[in-house]
């Protein structure tokens, strides 16, 4: 039993540190393309108001990295 409260007090004092950095940090919250930025007439930060161009995979090379450039041959001398 002992355990099991020591482990909610680390948890709990854990949850409340995140809770007060979050608070400290002073950034508001940001939403997505869909939710309630829809129903208030708010316009996109990612697409610029087209919600078609959030769901392709066109135009969106600059978030996918090379695999190449991810990995290197560690058995080569630099």
């Amino acid at each position: 039993m002992a355990t099991f409260l020591l482990s909610m007090v680390i948890f709990g004092v854990l949850f409340a540190g995140m809770a007060i950095g979050v608070i400290l940090q002073n950034k508001p919250i940001k939403g997505t393309c869909g939710g309630l930025n829809q129903m208030t007439g708010g316009e996109c930060e990612i697409c610029g108001g087209d919600p078609n161009k959030c769901d392709s995979e066109e135009g969106n090379e600059d978030s996918k990295p090379n695999p190449a450039a991810l990995t290197y041959d560690a058995t080569k001398a630099k």
